[in-house]
Parts: C-alpha cells; structure tokens; sequence
C-alpha cells in the first residue's frame, strides 16, 4: 500500500473505530464470528438501518468484510485490519508514555529547583 493510501486509510480507521457503538460491534462480531446488520440490531440499542450504516463505516476502513447471503449481508472482522490498529494504538502509546515521562522529569527538576 502505498503512503498517501495509508494516510488516508489511517484517518478512516481511527474514525471508525472512535464511535463506540461501532467498537462494540466489533466486539460482537469478534464474539460471534459474524452478524448481519439484523443479528447485531438485536443486540444494540439502535436501529438496524443504523447498524447498517455503521458496518458500511467499518467496510470502508476495512475493519470488516462483507459476504453476501441472500438479502443480507454477513460481515467479518478483517483480522489483519484489526492487528494494523492495535499495532498503531500500542506505538501511539507508547510514544505519549515516553513525552509524559519526559514531562514528569521537568516537573521534578523544576520542584527541586524551587526546593533549594
């Protein structure tokens, strides 16, 4: 993949991933293997046309894949998406633990300073 696709894919990853109703049907598909947008409808406080709406965020970050069956579709979770997010998430973090820490060391400093 090229960068200036990544970047973009980037943004729609993060997005989708930010809404909560969104995570938590991520949560549902990883426990159930699959869902239809009726399937998770069931199990969400909303309705199906906006769980429709909200998988098609998801396939277009491609956070699930979508297999038609029937009239509906059966989406999926894209494992390698997934593990793409988790992978940013953790160097994300990590990176702000070592600006905090960082922060931490100059406060320190500072209060020693004032100490004396």
């Amino acid at each position: 993949m090229n960068t200036a696709v990544t970047g973009k894919v980037d943004d729609d990853l993060w997005s989708a991933i930010g809404d909560p109703t969104r995570r938590r049907m991520l949560d549902l598909l990883l426990i159930e293997g699959d869902g239809t947008a009726t399937t998770l409808s069931q199990q969400l406080p909303v309705t199906r046309q906006a769980v429709a709406k909200h998988l098609g965020v998801l396939d277009r970050a491609g956070l699930v894949r979508a297999t038609p069956t029937g009239r509906e579709k059966r989406y999926r979770v894209d494992n390698a998406q997934l593990a793409r997010a988790v992978t940013q998430l953790s160097s994300v973090g990590a990176a702000w633990d070592a600006r905090l820490q960082r922060i931490r060391r100059i406060a320190e400093a500072i209060q020693r300073t004032q100490q004396n």
